[in-house]
Order: C-alpha cells, then sequence, then structure tokens
C-alpha cells in the first residue's frame, strides 16, 4: 500500500492557544514605543494578520502612517512579546486536546506539521515553546506574517517550503511524480481562515473556539467543522479524510 501524503498547518491563536491578554499588553507597549502616544484602541485580531493588525491601529489612533511605522512596529512588538514570556502559561492557556491532536498525528506517517500564522515568526515560535507544542511541528516550513502577503499566498509558500524539504509535492493539482503527491490541510478558527484555505486550494477543517460559528465556517467554505480539538480521533479522522491526493 502506498503512503498517504498530508501537510497539516495549524493556526496558532484561538485554534491551539488563547494568549490574548499578554497579545494585548504586548501591542499596548509597541505601540506606545513605536508612536509615543498610549494606545486607545486595538484592531479586531481574530483571522489576521500582524500587518493589518498594526495599520488599523495606527489609523484607529489617528497615526499618520509612515514607511518606518510597520517594520519598527514589528520590532517592537517582538521584544514587548519575549518579555513576557513568562507570563503565557500564567494567563494564557493550552486549549483542549491540541497537544493529544499534535502528538496523535506526528505519529501518522507521511504527516508533516507546521503552522500558517497571522503572528510574526518570533512570537509564533515563543507560543508554541512555551506551551510545549514545538516539538510536534516544522517551524522551517511554517507561513508568518511578513509584512507583504496574505494568508493564502503565505499558506502557498509554506507548502512550497515543505515540498522542497520532503520531496513531497503537497499540492492536489500536481502533476509530477504522482507517487509522491499529498494534500495539505489548514486547521483553524476563523471564517477569514477558511477562505485563505479555499484560495489556497487547500482543505479546511475549522473548529468554533474562535468566535466563529459553525453556519459562518461552513458558508465560509470549511470541508468540516469541530467544535473544538477535545476529541483526537475525531480531529485525526477530520484531518485524514479529507487529506487525499
Amino acid at each position: 500500500m502506498s503512503t498517504s501524503y498530508r501537510l497539516v498547518l495549524w493556526n496558532i491563536d484561538h485554534t491551539l492557544v488563547d494568549v490574548g491578554k499578554v497579545t494585548r499588553d504586548a501591542y499596548a507597549e509597541a505601540f506606545r514605543r513605536t508612536t509615543g502616544r498610549p494606545l486607545v484602541k486595538l484592531a479586531p485580531v481574530i483571522g489576521r494578520t500582524e500587518s493589518e493588525i498594526i495599520f488599523e491601529t495606527l489609523a484607529f489612533n489617528d497615526i499618520e502612517v509612515t514607511d518606518d511605522h510597520l517594520p519598527r512596529f514589528m520590532d517592537e512588538l517582538a521584544k514587548a512579546f519575549a518579555a513576557r514570556r513568562g507570563r503565557l502559561r500564567d494567563e494564557g492557556r493550552l486549549l483542549p486536546g491540541a497537544r493529544e491532536a499534535l502528538a496523535a498525528l506526528a505519529k501518522r506517517k507521511g504527516t508533516v506539521q507546521s503552522v500558517l500564522t497571522g503572528s510574526i515568526r518570533p512570537n509564533a515560535v515563543v507560543k508554541l515553546a512555551e506551551f510545549g507544542l514545538d516539538s510536534y511541528v516544522d517551524t522551517e516550513v511554517g507561513g508568518y506574517e511578513d509584512g507583504v502577503y496574505s494568508k493564502a499566498a503565505l499558506l502557498e509558500l509554506a507548502r512550497r517550503k515543505a515540498s522542497q524539504k520532503y520531496g513531497i509535492a503537497f499540492d492536489e493539482s500536481a502533476a509530477w511524480q504522482p507517487d509522491r503527491r499529498g494534500a495539505t490541510v489548514y486547521v483553524a478558527d476563523s471564517a477569514r481562515d477558511v477562505q485563505a484555505a479555499k484560495i489556497a486550494g487547500a482543505t479546511a477543517v475549522a473548529v468554533t473556539t474562535g468566535g466563529a460559528t459553525e453556519a459562518e465556517l461552513r458558508s465560509a467554505g470549511a470541508d468540516t467543522v469541530l467544535p473544538d480539538l477535545a476529541d483526537t480521533q475525531a480531529v485525526v479522522r477530520a484531518i485524514e479524510a479529507n487529506a487525499t491526493a
């Protein structure tokens, strides 16, 4: 029997962990250090990239944006988040079933796990490490906020990096090497994430832990919707059922 290959990309915030309070505090400090003013209003964050959040936050607070604002804000955000690293487990939480789901998939032959997140890479890596999830994922091939690309484009970049590293075409439409072809599944919690998966030609397994309803996630195109990751076997079944090349 031939091996079934799959690339499983995990969203981090509200899918695997909830560190909202620490994130908001880090944003407030980064905003102050970047603009010299206190943060009054933070833009919505769920399902969005860091650059989207930053640009809207600057606009909401009547800051006239210059070319220097985004790179400086991202640099300050990385510093502010790293300074709060010790608070993540005390003030945040690992969502039910997250570690168990990653651990179970790590044992499946032909499965590569990484992340696709709107966070900048330093902050994403800190979140994974602090909650003991980093050993299950290959962070080298993940998709992270870089100030340029949408999540759909980041998904395609992550797929390309994984394909080059592992010698598998994680693209359902790939015609070369049919015995080395696999599928890509994105596990996330927002309608925007689901839409990104659909744009990139990946399948989407969604959970309702980010506030979106099942109806909203299905309307966005989710292939499967689960309440959370608590039922490990249900998560594995959903991913493997959708990850057919």
